[in-house]
């Protein structure tokens, strides 16, 4: 049976930060809220929750998962390495609602999805979430919603979604509105904004130093 906590009482967020903590660890799922909207989140190294956590959203591997973290300095350990450009958009933007994507480490053993030899990652700018990641490490988070239906943007509105196939949800308020975040891929010779969300692309221009090229 699923688990909801009250992240808002201090003594209610200990204990669902310590059950959401023991939840990621043993392959299960948690919803936790972000800076954006709510997310759906799992180990991102167990492959199996990856799984479990595409089949809550009714998604397939065509559309991976991407990552979040709970520092900069963890990056570094995911990655080939991390460009100049990246440095200035992390510097920049994180924690907040910017995502990059880079050429994941090929050492890393897990399954996102069809990426293609990359990772999406962000650092969201939300207490609870950070606590989270701080204490289990990267996972793999998509927005708390069924393929197809509007992202939660309240604990409310993800259970009514997803149900039972979380273990833990961490109620963290109401998220405001639902602005996802912007992706900028810096994969290829030039930076691309693939999705124009919460930071404009004058802003990452502004920080990159040259215009940003929007995808097709």
């Amino acid at each position: 049976m699923s688990a909801v906590y009250d992240c808002s009482r201090p003594e209610t967020r200990a204990e669902g930060l310590a059950a959401a903590a023991s939840a990621v660890r043993s392959g299960r799922l948690v919803v936790l809220p972000t800076d954006t909207v709510y997310g759906i989140g799992a180990d991102a190294f167990d492959s199996a929750a990856v799984r479990a956590l595409l089949r809550a959203k009714n998604r397939g591997p065509d559309l991976p998962v991407g990552v979040l973290v709970g520092s900069w300095s963890t990056v570094d350990g995911l990655v080939l390495g991390v460009p100049p450009q990246a440095r200035a958009l992390i510097e920049a933007f994180w924690p907040g609602d910017l995502s990059i994507v880079l050429p994941h480490a090929p050492s890393l053993r897990w399954d996102l999805g069809s990426t293609r030899g990359t990772v999406m990652l962000r650092m969201p700018l939300h207490p609870v979430a950070l606590e989270l990641l701080r204490d289990v490490g990267p996972m793999a988070v998509s927005s708390a919603n069924v393929s197809g239906r509007s992202p939660a943007s309240s604990v409310e509105e993800a259970q009514e979604q997803l149900g039972e196939s979380v273990s833990v949800y961490l109620d963290g308020g109401p998220s405001g509105e639902p602005v996802p975040s912007s992706i900028v891929d810096l994969t290829g010779d030039e930076p691309v904004l693939l999705r124009a969300g919460a930071v404009s692309a004058e802003a990452v221009s502004e920080v990159l130093g040259a215009p940003v090229k929007t995808a097709a």
